[in-house]
């Protein structure tokens, strides 16, 4: 039997999730008022923030098992922050705390300021139904 190989890794999922992030952001950036479409982005980032955190320990269980501990632990160290910004950027959603929401922006602009999306992206728009999807109990 043959090996399966995944072509959807953690790896791949999160770097799709930060363009996704910047591109959210840059939208967020133009608008002017809180509009529906406004709670989207947001709340989109919240999530896929929550879902990079998540995919960490993915990451890092190949370089585990060689036992490559530093590695796997200076990443995770270098990604703690993607779950703590997700949880505070949640709840100022659900508690509409947009004051909240604009002081997260400029740290999260800050992490992801080397990342490149052009203009020619496939994306679109993925943020759409995020508002609705972070309101769902987990």
């Amino acid at each position: 039997m043959s090996r399966v190989i995944n072509p959807d890794s953690a790896g791949k999922e999160r770097t799709r999730l930060i363009k996704g992030i910047v591109l959210c952001m840059r939208e967020l950036a133009k608008q002017g008022r809180i509009t529906p479409e406004t709670k989207d982005q947001a709340a989109f980032i919240a999530l896929a923030l929550k879902s990079i955190s998540e995919g960490i320990d993915a990451s890092v269980a190949a370089w585990e098992k060689r036992d490559y501990w530093v590695k796997a632990d200076k990443f995770r160290m270098e990604w703690m922050w993607a779950g703590q910004i997700a949880e505070k950027m949640k709840a100022a959603l659900l508690k509409d705390d947009w004051a909240t929401v604009a002081t997260l922006m400029p740290q999260l602009a800050q992490k992801f300021s080397k990342v490149v999306v052009s203009d020619n992206h496939r994306l679109g728009t993925p943020w759409v139904g995020a508002f609705k999807q972070l309101n769902l109990p987990r």
